[in-house]
Parts: C-alpha cells; structure tokens; sequence
C-alpha cells in the first residue's frame, strides 16, 4: 500500500507542478530565442517543423486562455512522459525474464 501511495502522490505534486506552477515559469524559457531576440538577428530564425504541432510554445493548440493552455499542455507532458516510462520499463522488464 505504501508504494501506491507513494505513486499517487508523486502523480499529483507533478500535476500541480505541471498544472498550475508551470504558467509562472520563464518568459523565455527558450534560451537561444532570448539571446537571438536580445542581438538582435530573431529575424533570421527559420520557422520549426513543429510549429504548428498541438502543443507548440508550451500550450495547447485551439485553446485562447492562456492559463489553461499552459497548465493542460503540462499536464498532457506528465500523462505521456510517464505512459512512455512504464511502456519502457515493462518492455526491459519483459527481456529480463
């Protein structure tokens, strides 16, 4: 029992992290775009392959308050980064046995 509480725990301070603490994170958490945008050659920048991917500039595609935008695409990050994580650890699991 105290490894499942452990999990449901950790599951929820990352969606509070993801969720909510997220939106008050860096401006520009892009280092290089900041740096580009400070010298002054942004301009320059050639658009990425995923630009217009659903969860492009940390946020999710088609939702306008900012806010929920954020908080949802970091929740959407901790769904898939911990589905990958247990696909991951059952398959080395698997070739083990």
């Amino acid at each position: 029992m105290k490894t499942k509480r452990f999990y449901l725990v950790s599951l929820s301070i990352s969606f509070l992290i993801a969720g909510v603490l997220s939106f008050y994170a860096s401006s520009s958490p892009d280092g290089l775009e900041k740096v580009a945008s400070t010298i002054g050659f942004i301009d320059s920048a050639k658009e990425s392959a995923t630009a217009s991917s659903a969860l492009a500039d940390y946020g999710v595609q088609g939702i306008t308050n900012e806010r929920l935008s954020v908080g949802l695409a970091g929740i959407i990050g901790v769904i898939v980064t911990g589905l990958l994580m247990y696909l991951i650890i059952r398959l080395l699991g698997k070739k083990k046995n």
